[in-house]
């Protein structure tokens, strides 16, 4: 029963990652296409922990943890992006 469940699961969260797929190819802005790719990045360590639980293993742990430091990671530079219009800060005063 479990095993059922899993795989309704992961049908849902393929067809939501498509539906996040048009949003990034059509978003209106580029905020709604960041916002579109890091739910994407959420379905697959959702995706990727599912599979682990059907496959019953450890092994993708690793995988899970980098998925997620890499969608926060790009989350945060693109909120510092459009707030300051730049990722890495120059300090304008000591250029040399």
């Amino acid at each position: 029963m479990l095993d059922i469940i899993i795989y309704v699961a992961l049908a849902i969260l393929v067809l939501a990652m498509l539906g996040m797929l048009y949003r990034v190819v059509k978003g209106p802005t580029t905020a709604d296409r960041v916002i579109a790719l890091d739910s994407i990045g959420i379905g697959l360590i959702s995706v990727v922990s599912l599979l682990s639980i059907l496959l019953d293993t450890t092994m993708f742990f690793e995988v899970i943890l980098l998925l997620g430091i890499l969608a926060f990671i790009g989350t945060v530079a693109f909120s510092k992006f459009l707030e300051k219009g730049e990722i890495i800060q120059h300090d304008r005063n000591n250029d040399l």
